[in-house]
């Protein structure tokens, strides 16, 4: 076995903080109550799946939410 012993930052790239405007938050906020409201449409039997997940899509492109990679 092979082992490397990293000093400081070598190799790794120093990626800024991105601080987020209040507009940005307002969208992450919003595109999060939608995608609850819409699963609880959903939930009652009142959307199908193939529905709940175009309007996800669409949902995701009116509210461009940077968090969108890493939800479920």
């Amino acid at each position: 076995m092979q082992v490397t012993k990293i000093i400081g930052n070598q190799g790794i790239p120093n990626k800024e903080k991105h601080q987020y405007t209040e507009e940005e938050l307002q969208h992450e906020y919003d595109y999060i109550r939608t995608e609850q409201m819409t699963k609880k449409l959903l939930d009652k039997g009142l959307i199908t799946v193939d529905e709940f997940n175009k309007i996800m899509k669409l949902n995701q492109q009116i509210f461009s939410p940077n968090l969108v990679d890493i939800m479920p």
